[in-house]
């Protein structure tokens, strides 16, 4: 290009700049919450960056740009309520409601006895194990995994689904707390998000080979059931990576991968989070 025209092409960008509208700055004191939510959610907001927020008696983390995070239970009926405090003081309560889901009756038959109605010497070990579980489920870590789109751990098709009502052998049991992914065993699990291992265990009588992975912010999922397990207790895993394999240990009738999510003891549906805009 000769160099007339190249001072020419520069005064004409020049202008072009000077003449274009400036970027719109970002507003940082909205504050932002859906207006409803189905149950089992898994809820994002933004405030004000510095801003204090609250949701069913805890004080929430936040994101440098003001991003939180919190799950909705199976059985919340709504409308829920977050109390922000925003810098300059000023306080407003945010009402989200929740619209009911349906949850049909699941009959689960041909499991083992003893996991239906445990002997008292096995309600003991399985009470002691579901408190590690519980426990570990109370880690609180600035890290922000969370916010990544979540990909499905393994491919295949849903065999139980997140809030049904289970029965067992004929008997009532707690609703499903995860979603289930049938598929052949061996099948690599891998992480639906990155995150941190605060749990690790082959054999656990209800679950069998359990793993929980935190994605920080009280959000964490399960993965139980494992034939294999290649991670250990503070490992950072990243998405994608695998992290053990598809089983049927613990209380399962055939090979599947049951994922579950939790925002600390609040379980939320996986299904739900995978289809999150």
């Amino acid at each position: 290009m000769r160099p007339a025209l190249r001072a020419a092409r520069r005064t004409l960008l020049a202008a072009l700049f000077l003449l274009a509208p400036p970027a719109p700055a970002r507003d940082d004191t909205r504050v932002v919450f859906p207006a409803s939510v189905p149950q089992g959610a898994m809820v994002t907001g933004k405030v004000p960056p510095g801003s204090r927020v609250e949701y069913a008696g805890r004080v929430l983390r936040t994101t440098g740009y003001g991003t939180v995070v919190f799950g909705v239970g199976r059985d919340e009926t709504g409308p829920v309520e977050v109390t922000v405090v925003r810098p300059d003081g000023v306080r407003s309560v945010e009402r989200i409601a929740v619209s009911p889901r349906d949850w049909p009756v699941q009959r689960v038959d041909g499991v083992p006895p003893k996991t239906v109605e445990p002997p008292p010497e096995i309600a003991a070990r399985i009470a002691r194990e579901q408190a590690q579980v519980s426990a570990a489920r109370q880690r609180d870590d600035d890290r922000t995994d969370f916010a990544q789109r979540f990909i499905w751990p393994v491919q295949g098709r849903i065999s139980g689904r997140f809030g049904y009502q289970r029965v067992y052998n004929g008997k009532p049991g707690s609703p499903h707390s995860g979603m289930d992914i049938a598929a052949p065993n061996g099948t690599p699990v891998k992480a639906p998000a990155a995150g941190v291992v605060t749990f690790a265990a082959p054999d656990l009588y209800l679950t069998g080979g359990t793993v929980l992975l935190d994605h920080g912010f009280g959000i964490s999922s399960n993965f139980l059931h494992l034939s294999r397990i290649d991670v250990k207790a503070g490992d950072r895993v990243e998405q994608g990576q695998v992290i053990g394999a598809v089983g049927a240990t613990g209380r399962a009738t055939g090979p599947h991968l049951h994922w579950g999510m939790n925002w600390f003891d609040v379980r939320m549906d996986p299904l739900l989070v995978l289809e999150r805009p």
